[in-house]
């Protein structure tokens, strides 16, 4: 029997496609001093193409930057900063996320987040998306000091929540560091894809108002 649903945080919960872009169209704004002659929309789609959907570390992501713009050589640090202190302003969920949760909720489910990250940079985004009331656990790879695929942060969620592998399922956007690593663990997996039909062996969803029928289907 299912009681516990698990959930990844980037792409998964919170639509970081739509907030990068908007956080670095505020950035570009906000700092136009510092871009002399470069286009905002040459800037934003840089970023997004040097960012590899958020798996390029964002100090090496503003050096490239500033290099290739031939940026001011206080731009590289003060950019970064300003991604590190400002991005969860701009952080918006993928729809009917508040909704999927209060039905999972209400329906007795525990309610997890595993994600890798840094710890404080991951939960002030979880804060700017209003949903950190719904999670029984929350675990943050920088303070668990292990990182998806590893199965030890699987295990450890399930340790803290006393439940076993076949009682929680694993939701992600990532093949490798969600689905697989969590069906490695022994969970069962859902995959949260981009809007288009893939074969794989594994539950696949990409609206929420879908989630709560393929659990109800597990089940």
């Amino acid at each position: 029997m299912i009681k516990a649903v698990l959930f990844d945080l980037d792409n998964t919960l919170l639509d970081r496609d739509e907030s990068i872009i908007r956080f670095i169209e505020s950035q570009y704004s906000r700092m136009k001093y510092i871009f002399i002659d470069i286009s905002q929309y040459y800037y934003v789609n840089r970023f997004i193409e040097l960012d590899k959907q958020g798996y390029e570390p964002k100090g090496k992501v503003y050096n490239v930057l500033t290099q290739e713009l031939s940026l001011p050589v206080f731009a590289r640090d003060l950019l970064y900063e300003d991604y590190m202190n400002h991005f969860h302003q701009y952080c918006v969920p993928f729809s009917h996320i508040i909704d999927t949760l209060s039905n999972l909720k209400q329906s007795g489910y525990q309610l997890g987040i595993i994600t890798n990250g840094l710890t404080d940079f991951q939960s002030a985004s979880i804060k700017a998306l209003r949903i950190e009331g719904f999670f029984d656990l929350i675990l943050i790879s920088e303070k668990e000091k292990i990182k998806k695929p590893n199965a030890k942060i699987f295990q450890r969620a399930l340790n803290r929540l006393q439940l076993s592998p076949e009682e929680a399922i694993f939701i992600g956007d990532h093949y490798e560091n969600d689905v697989k690593a969590a069906e490695n663990a022994g969970l069962r997996s859902i995959w949260k894809i981009r809007n288009q039909e893939v074969e794989s062996q594994f539950p696949t969803f990409s609206d929420f108002t879908e989630l709560i029928f393929i659990i109800e289907k597990l089940q």
